[in-house]
């Protein structure tokens, strides 16, 4: 190749991340800077109500998630590699839920990191864990994914032009520094932004609310105690506030300073002074009494407090946690914002998903080289949200009525899975008993009858009644309940139904 386009293959440029050596310096905000910043974001995880609600909702839905593996291909060969890697995710030291509440630590830190530990698969008759397995193939599987805590990171390796090469860990008992090669990693990242090792922490943009609620919190807090004790002021004789005043007098000071400064509304609460003395100089004898506010607060610190409160929660997505506190919010804001949220947490899931499939899913048949790389499988992710099923009910018999869908196993089977009921015989497991299914091969005439059924319902030739009738005569295996919810009866419509049997 000529000398004018070898620079096509050089890399020229760099990614541009701030950094001096392997230490990121991205954030320009220095109480998220280095270990300030995982300090205080794992205040704001630990002592906010607002966002330990947050994220434990995040955590929540995302670890209800069902995952599967799915094969690359519809081979045989491809759906050896898919059972390979399940088995895979079954025999590790740790479940897969521990692990994914282990890489939801990204979003308070930006990051989550984790080393890669294999095993030879020996059999469970094997005393070393790097031998031992539940299976004796004699393949390599994973024995765990490390988690690497975010704190004991000390900076990290970069190539020429920004590439991650690997991290530095100092990490208690030994406190000795490890270099772990990238290859060993997995990286779980909320953003990429320049290839930034650390990511961004997912509560970067609720900082300054939180920090302002923090202090009014504060300040609320000691208004109510003050409201309570009332501000405490305490008179002395003008020469122990005197300059000059000797060293007995100056401790006298420093004593009732301390008295002031310590008054709390507690179980102990109390001062005892000497008495005072009457225009004749003598001693006024006992006298009790209580300190008292001089007035109220002029600020309405608890709207001012779930302002930020609100901040907090629409920085992520999550305003739906604030709603009905106000009693205020209608069912159809709350569903859109639900919407909203499950949205950003699909993206979440995309995010693991890739970097698991991409990262881990690939090095692990790689020292497996006996799958071809197009026989690969991949770890997806199910639904986030429970599907509307009346909604999907209406969807499906338009669908129908106006024949650009047709009825067979594989979406009978999505169907009952979203409805959380029994697979088919032909999945695994019958719904209504012996191999009867709803839209199966064995029942094509019930299927037509079902069809043409409801298309007469959905065009208005045909009463939900009459066509119950028709049902129960075509498919007998099924019950009236079970024809009632295909026909989509309410409540009014079963009540006239009864009326008229």
């Amino acid at each position: 190749m000529s000398d004018g386009h070898s620079d096509v293959f050089v890399e020229l440029g760099a990614t541009g991340l701030k950094r001096t050596g392997g230490t990121v310096d991205q954030e320009w905000l220095r109480q998220l800077k280095g270990t300030r910043a995982y300090r205080t974001y794992t205040e704001m995880r630990d002592n906010d109500a607002v966002v330990g609600a947050i994220l434990y909702a995040i955590e929540t839905l995302i670890r209800q998630v069902t995952w599967t593996v799915k094969p690359a291909e519809d081979t045989h060969e491809a759906r050896e590699a898919a059972r390979f890697l399940e088995s895979c995710l079954t025999d590790m030291d740790v479940d897969w839920e521990t692990f994914l509440s282990e890489v939801l630590t990204m979003l308070p830190y930006g990051y989550s990191l984790f080393e890669t530990v294999y095993k030879l698969r020996g059999g469970p008759d094997q005393d070393d864990a790097r031998y031992q397995s539940r299976y004796d193939d004699g393949r390599i599987g994973w024995r765990k994914f490390a988690m690497r805590g975010q704190d004991t990171i000390e900076r990290w390796q970069f190539g020429e032009a920004g590439s991650i090469e690997g991290a530095y860990q100092v990490a208690p008992p030994t406190y000795k520094q490890t270099l772990i090669p990238i290859e060993k990693c997995l990286l779980f990242r909320t953003k990429v932004e320049r290839n930034n090792p650390e990511g961004r922490s997912l509560l970067r943009n609720a900082y300054r609310s939180w920090y302002f609620l923090k202090r009014l919190q504060e300040i609320e807090a000691i208004g109510v105690e003050r409201d309570l004790a009332g501000l405490p002021v305490m008179h002395v004789p003008i020469e122990v506030m005197s300059p000059s005043a000797t060293a007995a007098q100056k401790s006298l000071r420093s004593s009732l300073e301390q008295v002031i400064q310590q008054i709390r509304r507690d179980e102990r609460e109390g001062v005892l002074m000497p008495s005072e003395l009457d225009r004749d100089g003598k001693p006024t004898g006992y006298k009790l009494s209580l300190l008292t506010t001089g007035g109220s607060r002029q600020m309405d610190t608890d709207k001012i407090i779930r302002r930020y409160e609100s901040r907090i929660s629409m920085s992520v997505l999550a305003e739906f946690i604030m709603l009905g506190m106000d009693s205020t919010g209608s069912f159809a804001l709350a569903d859109s914002k639900t919407t909203l949220f499950a949205t950003s947490l699909r993206a979440i899931l995309e995010s693991i998903s890739a970097t698991f499939n991409n990262t881990a899913v690939r090095r692990l048949f790689e020292m497996n080289p006996e799958f071809p790389e197009h026989c690969y499988p991949e770890l997806t992710y199910g639904d986030i949200e429970t599907q509307d099923l009346k909604a999907m009910g209406s969807y499906l018999q338009s669908l129908s009525a106006a024949g650009l869908i047709t009825p067979d196993p594989e979406l009978e089977d999505t169907l009952r899975e979203m409805a959380s009921l029994p697979v088919t015989a032909a999945a695994g497991a019958p719904l209504y008993g012996g191999d009867q299914r709803l839209y199966g091969s064995s029942q094509s005439a019930a299927s037509d009858v079902l069809t043409n059924t409801l298309h007469q319902v959905a065009s208005g030739t045909m009463t939900k009644a009459d066509a119950l009738g028709v049902l129960q005569a075509a498919m007998p295996e099924l019950s009236e309940a079970q024809l009632r919810a295909v026909l989509e009866f309410d409540r009014t419509e079963e009540s006239v139904l009864e009326d008229d049997e």
